[in-house]
């Protein structure tokens, strides 16, 4: 029995099954052309690459390959102990020291002069990978207090030296060793200053404690401006110990108090190897250190000022002892 016209499954009123398409659809695709490569469409994440070689070759940089390593960077891990090394000067330092860097990351439209050009060459020619990154990303990576540039690093965690085996270099060199210990200095950027003047005025190398003790980390890495990848921090399980290990093999060791017996610039050990030992701003040097030391040496500074920032201290200090070995010369 027929349904009724409208009724589901009635046999009149339905359509009844067509052959092909007409060239309906076929027709609705004529004139589009093939699809475009991925490369070449502006939204894509290839695309997206091939504009940011682009850019790099139009800056003078060189051109990544068509699997390039211009990439979003990854969000860093919970856990992650490697560090990052901001600003031109300090990674630039690190690339040409061959720090093992696993990234290099560069703002997207960042103005490129010399140094990041030589950052992307060296980048490019050791394979690491370059990770286009947004700048609110590199805020985040460089910290609170940090300044970037446009340009992050990222390290594995500092690997220190023995003291012992930093001074037997220094020897075996035939240099007379000029080296500085830190005494219960917790401030990174106090480190990174230290270390920047131990390389400007003629220092081998730093010795810290493992214990109450600032480390090389971004902040160090930064204030030294690069220095950290060419002057080698020790450390010593215990500094006390290490200092009387290197009294035994000839080194005088001189602490900075502004109590000390001795004025700096009456200093007369400065052409001896020594090891100038600098305490924190606020306590000073601690009393088995001062203990140990062969003189306390002190600033002279004007009546306006209690004391010096660490870093300061050891700046003088440094340099009074290269200027008196200069003059010996």
């Amino acid at each position: 029995m027929a349904g009724k016209p409208g009724r589901p499954g009635a046999a009149k009123g339905g359509k009844g099954p067509t052959k092909g398409s007409g060239g309906k659809n076929k027709r609705s695709l004529e004139g589009r052309g093939p699809t475009p490569k991925a490369e070449d469409r502006a939204w894509h994440p290839a695309g997206k690459r091939k504009a940011a070689a682009e850019r790099y070759a139009a800056a003078g940089g060189k051109p990544k390959p068509k699997q390039g390593n211009v990439n979003r960077a990854p969000k860093a891990k919970a856990g992650d102990d490697m560090e990052n090394v901001t600003g031109r000067n300090s990674v630039l330092e690190a690339l040409r020291a061959r720090i093992p860097a696993t990234a290099f990351y560069i703002a997207q439209r960042v103005e490129m002069d010399d140094r990041v050009k030589e950052m992307l060459s060296i980048a490019t020619q050791r394979g690491i990978p370059v990770l286009e990154v947004t700048r609110p990303e590199l805020d985040r990576m460089a910290g609170f207090d940090g300044v970037h540039q446009g340009v992050a690093l990222k390290v594995p965690p500092y690997e220190y030296a023995h003291p012992q085996d930093l001074l037997e270099e220094i020897i075996a060199k035939g240099s007379t060793p000029l080296l500085v210990a830190l005494d219960g200095v917790t401030d990174p950027r106090n480190l990174g200053a230290i270390i920047r003047s131990t390389a400007a005025f003629g220092g081998q190398g730093l010795i810290i404690p493992q214990r109450r003790s600032a480390g090389v980390n971004s902040a160090a890495w930064k204030t030294s401006a690069g220095a950290a990848a060419r002057i080698p921090v020790a450390m010593a399980p215990n500094l006390t110990t290490t200092l009387k290990e290197f009294k035994k093999q000839g080194v005088f060791v001189l602490g900075l108090d502004g109590g000390g017996e001795v004025a700096l610039p009456a200093l007369e050990l400065a052409d001896r190897p020594v090891v100038i030992v600098v305490g924190s701003e606020g306590k000073g040097l601690s009393r088995l250190v001062t203990e140990t030391c062969d003189q306390i040496v002190s600033i002279p500074i004007s009546s306006a000022a209690e004391s010096l920032n660490a870093g300061i201290a050891a700046s003088v200090a440094l340099y009074q002892v290269a200027t008196i070995r200069a003059a010996s010369e």
